[in-house]
């Protein structure tokens, strides 16, 4: 019975020990915050963990690191305090803390949701009802910021397409103007031939023989053919008639 006795003392002795260390080390702690030194006051609010779990390390832990601007780890250490916490009290105020690691890391919706559960654990904190109008103003912003951007990209890509048809419509124009040149030009020179032709005729030019018309070449066979018999039939009739003599006086 002795024995159990001493024993019983030895354990409470040790857990007092460890109880005054982990509160010694959550006051160091505390001391090297207030002269914000967060680095060293982190390291021993974990040094008071590892000693024994409590609430005012955790708590001072997640400060700590959000004045590191750790803001992520901040984050996880306020969500997990939060989470495990049956005081209303103490949830409100991890939500709180939550909610400005969210919003420094601009998570604007998931700031907005802590800053509401920490209303719901504590109505009447006017910081974070501050905190979550704040936040609600800062989403509105970003939401018409997007707006206005793809609104932007959308006519930016509107305006692309416009200019590309533009562009096409010119070249196919370009493309037409050429054609109708050409088809003028060439038939100016169909115009300016037939001129030529014409000219030609008028001043009794033949045409090419590749230019002729198979009736026009019988119509000047023809026309030679004619001029040939007249000719023959002129030399005939010199030869019938004769040629007169001179007659010379009988004496």
């Amino acid at each position: 019975m002795k024995q159990l006795i001493i024993i019983l003392l030895f354990l409470l002795q040790g857990s007092w020990l460890f109880a005054q260390q982990e509160k010694s080390l959550v006051h160091k702690g505390n001391e090297l915050y207030q002269q914000k030194k967060y680095t060293e006051a982190e390291a021993n609010y974990r040094k008071s963990m590892e000693k024994r779990k409590n609430v005012e390390g955790d708590f001072n832990l997640g400060d700590a690191l959000f004045k590191q601007k750790k803001f992520t780890e901040a984050g996880e250490q306020f969500n997990q305090l939060a989470g495990a916490s049956s005081n209303k009290n103490i949830a409100a105020k991890a939500y709180h803390n939550l909610g400005n690691s969210l919003l420094e890391n601009k998570k604007l919706e998931e700031s907005i949701d802590a800053y509401k559960k920490s209303l719901i654990n504590n109505p009447k904190d006017e910081e974070t009802r501050y905190n979550l109008a704040y936040a609600q103003e800062k989403l509105k912003e970003q939401q018409k910021k997007d707006k206005d951007n793809k609104d932007k990209k959308k006519n930016d890509k509107n305006q692309d397409k416009k200019n590309q048809n533009k562009d096409d419509k010119n070249k196919d124009n370009k493309d037409q103007n050429k054609k109708d040149q050409d088809k003028k030009d060439q038939d100016k020179k169909d115009q300016d031939k037939k001129d030529q032709d014409k000219k030609d005729q008028k001043d009794g030019q033949q045409p090419q023989p590749n230019k002729l018309s198979k009736e026009d070449a019988e119509r000047m066979l023809d026309a030679l053919n004619n001029d040939e018999k007249q000719t023959q039939e002129k030399l005939k009739n010199k030869k019938l008639k004769g040629v007169k003599m001179h007659i010379e006086k009988d004496w």
